[in-house]
């Protein structure tokens, strides 16, 4: 057994009723949602699922298994849904891409894969896909798109027996899967240099940008009608003496120049939609209008519309003056200079033709570039005013795209949340991977499959066995004899797995790794040839109450740090204890006979809780688990070497930090106990955080909480000045407290 084997069920078979669950409710979105594409989408999952259900009805599918799906090895990337259940296809399946026909097309052989394959395999395929390394211009989307470019790098290599041993591998499923990866715009960026979001990501989200309805119908009123009403009011105002109208006769000339204003108003209406004001009779333009049609057909005006005509006209000079006077020319120049600014959807259109220059798979090395004022060329072609600036509301999409080192970004407040490191981390290590390789085609060619490998999804697995890692697929494992035996280069491996722990601690104290942060981390410890027992979160509502090997090794290694600290004592551990069952761990038998014996400490340490099989039960076992282990904390300040950029102290008070803000964010919500767990987990890591500091340090960091903290964790801070004097406390005690997150019942943090 492999005792870092990730955690899942150890059961032997998986009910249906999540999979039901799910179709029903996909169906009824696609069925009652009013947004026609979350219709479509909620369609398309119902009928995934439809997929799901009739695999496993049929018996293609085995859900729970390495290899879900009939047929096909654990190597090839399954289609995956929610909760880790396979659909039947593979990911790398399906019609031809518009790529592999040109490439079909170009090679002169009929469409299919098959042939494609056979191909890539003659003396002009393998130039192509020789060419297709050196220059670096591909994408590899799914990881098999990497494995016939590793073929034609072995054969160049010299290692024929090793290329026909991958071909013979990958021959059988030549029909059906891509072999071969799109193309792409060029080499991928500075290896150190990492983005969330691509160019073409960026320019998806522009392209979505419409015009503002509000503003274009506000532009439409100050650049038409307001302009229009402005010579309608001249011209009445030509029928004035002393200032009212209609006290003098205009003439014929005026009577042919109003027609002409009438006829103008029905091409202005017919082209101009947005705003409709002036369609208001009672307005005052609807009333100018209605008297000028009046007078012009030689109708006299009725005395109703002869005394709204002369209040309009009145109100209309008295509010802006009269049309031409310097009040009123003063008024509509500031108008027409917020008439000219251009609009959002204006300035995108000019964002996109910059982006569209760059590499869509790219980051953009260079945001501000992309962000600066509009130039005399672009202002000659769009007629926006040059040296407009972009509005900050357009800078987003542009600035998630940044592609720098991983800290100028979070520098930049690019990275907000562990969350978002955690997308990151598969480009630092997949930086990491490639380095150890000396020729530059294959460095690109393991960072190209490595971040594809990334995004495969887990699947829902049983009897503990472990997802599929990125060397088990057999074009990874065909070149790895060929990774660098240079100390220096393997210590790449190592140097990024301390960065990234580093940056984990130091940036987000008090939050908990999430999973696939975890994930790379203990990826890029086994390829430093340093496997360590990095533990991930397990979900409470599938745990079964059992915990892999792997969360033992991850204790005795906590023990070894923590033994005697504060944390001992304020968790009440027993490490000695602990290490002592750890180190009879020695064989597969025994690591499982101790990690059933770990279990049961678990269960133990949580109580009459961890007797019960209900999800806060099931919590309250997870979380002693993860207080033992420390939640991988232990093995990054230990064998990894892991010490915040600011220290022990700094990340203890950050850690704080956090617990007060959750702690006041539970005070606001109706739902507060994901919250509260979340504040449980930030407390553990202060309190790890705080056994590793200095006594001055850590006395310090004390004195600061003992002085100020919310009421509500008065508690958890007395049982830490206790636990901090040498004195254990009572766990069923009110005055001193273990802040734990799952409870089952009432949490004593929200009863207060």
């Amino acid at each position: 057994m492999d005792e870092n084997a990730e955690q899942q069920h150890p059961t032997t078979t998986v009910s249906t009723d999540y999979a039901h669950r799910q179709l029903a409710r996909a169906f009824t979105t696609a069925l009652s949602h009013p947004d026609p594409a979350t219709r479509s989408r909620a369609n398309a999952k119902a009928g995934r699922w439809r997929e799901v259900l009739a695999g496993i009805a049929d018996g293609s599918l085995r859900i729970g298994s390495r290899t879900p799906v009939a047929g096909l090895p654990a190597w090839v990337t399954p289609e995956v849904v929610r909760g880790g259940f396979a659909t039947g296809r593979a990911l790398a399946e399906g019609p031809l891409e518009p790529y592999e026909r040109a490439a079909c097309r170009a090679a002169g052989i009929p469409e299919g894969r098959a042939g494609l394959f056979a191909y890539a395999l003659t003396e002009a395929g393998l130039a192509g896909l020789w060419a297709l390394l050196d220059s670096g211009c591909y994408r590899v989307t799914v990881p098999e798109e990497a494995a016939l470019l590793t073929v034609a790098w072995l054969v160049r290599a010299g290692e024929q027996s090793a290329a026909l041993e991958l071909v013979a591998v990958l021959a059988p499923f030549a029909g059906r899967l891509r072999f071969t990866p799109p193309p792409g715009d060029g080499p991928a960026a500075e290896p150190d240099a990492v983005h969330r979001r691509t160019v073409g990501e960026a320019v998806a989200t522009l392209a979505t940008r419409r015009p503002n309805i509000a503003v274009e119908t506000q532009r439409e009123a100050l650049t038409v009608w307001l302009p229009y009403s402005d010579e309608l009011l001249a011209h009445w105002l030509e029928t004035a003496a002393g200032g009212r109208v209609l006290t003098v006769d205009p003439g014929p000339d005026w009577h042919r120049r109003g027609a002409a204003l009438l006829l103008r108003y029905r091409t202005l209406a017919a082209a101009h939609r947005l705003c409709g004001k002036h369609r208001k009779p009672g307005g005052n333009l609807g009333i100018l209008r209605a008297a000028l049609k009046a007078t012009v057909a030689g109708e006299p005006l009725d005395p109703k519309l002869r005394g709204l005509l002369v209040a309009a006209v009145d109100g209309m000079v008295h509010r802006r003056g009269v049309p031409g006077s310097e009040r009123h020319s003063a008024l509509r120049a500031v108008q027409a200079v917020q008439a000219a600014l251009p609009s959002h959807h204006a300035l995108a259109q000019v964002l996109l033709g910059r982006l569209a220059m760059l590499g869509q798979e790219d980051g953009i090395a260079d945001p501000d570039a992309v962000l600066a004022t509009v130039t005399a060329a672009e202002a000659a072609q769009t007629g926006i005013p040059a040296a407009s600036a972009v509005p900050a509301a357009l800078h987003r999409p542009v600035l998630a795209a940044t592609s720098a080192p991983v800290e100028t970004l979070i520098g930049r407040g690019l990275v907000p949340s562990a969350e978002v490191l955690a997308e990151l981390a598969p480009q630092l290590a997949a930086a990491a991977e490639a380095a150890v390789h000396p020729d530059p085609a294959l460095r690109g060619l393991i960072a190209a499959g490595h971040r594809a490998f990334a995004g495969r999804r887990s699947l829902l697995l049983l009897d503990y066995a472990h997802q599929v890692r990125a060397e088990e697929l057999p074009w990874v494992r065909a070149v790895r004899p060929h990774r660098s035996g240079d100390p220096a280069a393997r210590r790449t491996g190592t140097a990024a797995l301390r960065r990234l722990g580093e940056l984990a601690l130091g940036t987000f104290p008090g939050t908990v790794p999430p999973n696939p942060l975890v994930s790379e981390l203990a990826g890029l410890a086994r390829r430093a040839d340093a496997p360590l027992p990095f533990t991930e979160e397990l979900a409470a509502d599938i745990f079964m109450g059992g915990f892999t090997p792997k969360f033992t090794a991850a204790a005795k290694i906590a023990a070894g740090l923590l033994e005697g600290t504060l944390y001992e004592r304020y968790y009440g551990i027993d490490y000695a204890e602990v290490r002592a069952l750890a180190d009879r761990a020695d064989g597969a038998r025994e690591r499982s006979v101790v990690a059933r014996e770990f279990s049961a400490l678990c269960r133990r340490r949580a109580g009459g809780a961890g007797t019960s099989r209900s999800v806060a039960a099931n919590g309250t076992v997870i979380e002693q688990a993860q207080i033992l282990t420390t939640h991988n904390l232990a093995v990054l300040a230990g064998p990894v070497g892991v010490v915040p950029a600011g220290g022990w102290e700094a990340a203890a008070l950050g850690a704080y930090g956090t617990v007060r803000q959750l702690v006041a964010l539970a005070e606001r919500q109706p739902r507060p106990l994901a919250t509260v767990k979340n504040a449980a987990f930030a407390w553990r890591q202060l309190v790890f955080h705080l056994s590793l500091c200095s006594p001055q340090e850590r006395e310090a960091v004390l004195a600061g909480i003992l002085r100020e903290h919310p009421p509500r964790l008065a508690p958890a801070v007395e049982g830490l000045r206790l636990a901090s004097a040498g004195h254990g406390f009572d766990l069923d005690g009110t005055a001193a407290r273990r802040f734990l997150g799952w409870t089952v019942g009432p949490h004593w943090l929200l009863s207060r």
